[in-house]
């Protein structure tokens, strides 16, 4: 599909140069002497070589047009973890390296939603919010609950997280997935 340079956000897939960018970040500039145009700095999706890239605010570019399918997260071994499509029973496997620290997160049966580019997994994403067990914590320190102080904490799955001081290893929380940051606890 194809968009006005002006329309260019964070986070957006495109197609250009023939390879699949990810927008980082962009800049929409208006000289006084000359046109108007958007400073785009994007990252191969691929390669993983970044590219600075000015477009002419008249210019259009090709938005990639991507494929999402709900998936079942099942299980991992030394480089992919396994999802099966709750609908069809099929398997497929993502790399290791596509899915990154979100990987950690991944919990036996978590729905998550996975993005095809050309029927090739670029990307999945997990629900907003998941609950987690504190493995170990440090104790609370008396006179510190006055400022909104935290404390670190390991997870059951190894992950670091920053927690309030009045929560004890075994308990549960819920994260917040797009931050890896703590945002409640369970009763």
């Amino acid at each position: 599909m194809k968009i006005n340079a002006g329309e260019i956000r964070v986070g957006m897939l495109l197609e250009h140069k023939d390879d699949l960018w990810q927008v980082l970040k962009t800049q929409h500039v208006k000289p006084g002497k000359g046109g108007a145009f958007a400073q785009v700095e994007m990252k191969s999706v691929g390669k993983n070589t970044k590219l600075n890239e000015r477009f002419r605010s008249g210019e259009t570019v090709e938005k990639a047009s991507l494929d999402e399918v709900t998936y079942n997260y099942l299980y991992k071994d030394d480089n992919n973890y396994f999802f099966m499509d709750p609908k069809t029973f099929e398997q497929i496997e993502i790399k290791k390296n596509i899915v990154g620290e979100k990987g950690k997160l991944l919990s036996e049966n978590l729905k998550v939603s996975v993005s095809f580019y050309n029927e090739n997994a670029i990307s999945i994403e997990l629900p907003n919010q998941i609950t987690c067990k504190i493995a170990t914590t440090d104790a609370a320190i008396k006179g510190q609950t006055v400022s909104s102080s935290y404390k670190p904490a390991i997870l059951d799955n190894g992950l670091k997280i920053q927690v309030p001081p009045f929560v004890e290893a075994e308990d549960k929380i819920i994260v917040d997935t797009r931050t890896i940051e703590y945002i409640k606890k369970i009763n």
